[in-house]
């Protein structure tokens, strides 16, 4: 009997170390399950354990930015899903919708939030930023002026930044690090797809 009640208070004691899940770990978990994400976006968990920091990356096959590789920060914080996701840029990049900091104009991660949208929504949301970017709703006022008054200047000057030129004085970075991957952790199923880096394919 003694040595029941000891085991019993060493399985208590364990327990009790043993953090505990939150309601957004656990609304994450779920999210990230239920992912259906293309070959062009790939998520990357620097640590398998921390659901609530990670990173997209977004290859656009199509459109005015195809041949890019665009990384998104994601922060997820402990009231989630009633506050949205803190996502941004790690690149500087020439786009109407994301500006010099990083920052991103994406309606459902600000007024347009809801509780029932979940990561899913957010990532198809960026990688529609690269299909269709969005002059009349911008972050960077010069790209959207110049959209909009002269589209021909406008492909050049992200080609070019796409490049890493300087567009306007403003640098810009043409690629991220090559040893970006995809890591989906604990349950998750691991997809391996082709990073599009500029000027070739790296196959992971």
């Amino acid at each position: 009997m003694i040595k029941i009640w000891s085991m019993k208070k060493n399985e208590d004691a364990a327990a009790k170390k043993k953090p505990k899940t939150s309601a957004a770990q656990i609304r994450v978990q779920k999210d990230l399950t239920e992912l259906d994400l293309p070959s062009t976006m790939k998520t990357h968990f620097p640590d398998p354990a921390d659901l609530l920091n990670f990173s997209l990356t977004i290859t656009p096959d199509e459109g005015m930015y195809k041949g890019g590789a665009f990384v998104f920060s994601f922060a997820i914080n402990t009231n989630y899903p009633h506050d949205p996701p803190k996502v941004k840029c790690t690149q500087t990049i020439y786009h109407p919708n994301v500006d010099l900091e990083g920052n991103v104009c994406l309606n459902i991660l600000r007024e347009d939030w809801k509780p029932v949208l979940n990561l899913n929504s957010v990532m198809v949301g960026l990688q529609y930023l690269f299909l269709e970017p969005n002059a009349d709703d911008p972050l960077n006022k010069e790209a959207a002026i110049e959209m909009s008054k002269n589209r021909e200047q406008f492909l050049a000057n992200v080609k070019s930044s796409m490049r890493g030129h300087n567009i306007k004085g403003s640098p810009h970075v043409s690629a991220p690090s090559p040893s970006i991957h995809s890591s989906l952790p604990l349950h998750l199923s691991i997809r391996t797809f082709p990073i599009i880096i500029y000027g070739g394919v790296e196959t992971q």
